[in-house]
């Protein structure tokens, strides 16, 4: 039997570089899926096996709770959730405007903070929840004020709630990579990244979280990539 098999994870930001990757690595190691995106023709593409695709847009209010709904309606259980999804802005913080604040603060922190509070009365003992903040929680950086705040907000969420998830018998990871190349700066929602240095292997990131979520690790930062 492969090491996941029978148990039920939820992967939100199934998607993205990461997201993708760690989604077909959970599958092959026998995980029953449900995954999530904004774009239904893209969690098709995907072709992960056996993969229940729940298109959703983690802005609006009730996304987090209908995609908790959705797995365990599919799959009558939840082991896992992985929340995998994110976005970026740079500049200087007096260029940022309220709209841009906004969506940073929607998807990149009250987005996992929904789920988790969504996914935890719901998940199976022995379960666990795994959020990627990133490097910017440890070191924020200018020109990145307002995402280096939400992703720090966010780390700050998962090393909370985890004692009260240990009541559950749920382990809460909080993984915080270097840069990676994931395309995502690419793909900001304002300004233009600066010339950043060669980033980390998607791969091989995505590889790393995947042995935490086999692990026992609770917080996975920058050095241990």
């Amino acid at each position: 039997m492969s090491e996941l098999s029978g148990q039920a994870f939820l992967v939100v930001g199934a998607t993205g570089a990461l997201g993708s990757r760690i989604a077909l690595r959970l599958a092959d190691l026998g995980a029953e899926l449900t995954i999530s995106g904004r774009s239904g023709e893209a969690l098709t593409a995907l072709d992960v096996a056996r993969a229940h695709a729940v298109p959703a847009d983690l802005r609006e209010p009730d996304a987090a709770r209908s995609m908790v709904a959705a797995a365990v309606e599919r799959h009558g259980r939840l082991d896992g959730l992985i929340v995998a999804a994110g976005v970026v802005a740079f500049g200087p913080l007096t260029d940022i405007d309220d709209d841009t604040v906004d969506d940073l603060v929607l998807v990149d922190f009250l987005a996992p903070l929904r789920l988790i509070r969504a996914a935890l009365p719901v998940m199976a003992p022995g379960g666990v929840i795994l959020g990627i903040s990133a490097v910017v929680a440890e070191k924020p950086l200018p020109n990145m004020a307002v995402y280096s705040a939400a992703k720090a907000a966010t780390a700050a969420l998962f090393t909370a709630v985890r004692t009260e998830a240990r009541r559950r018998k749920v382990r809460v990871v909080d993984v915080r990579p270097p840069h990676t190349e994931t395309g995502l700066a690419g793909r900001a929602i304002a300004g233009e990244a600066p010339k950043l240095p060669t980033g980390l292997d998607p791969d091989a990131v995505a590889e790393r979280i995947v042995a935490a979520v086999l692990g026992s690790e609770t917080d996975v930062p920058s050095t241990a990539f």
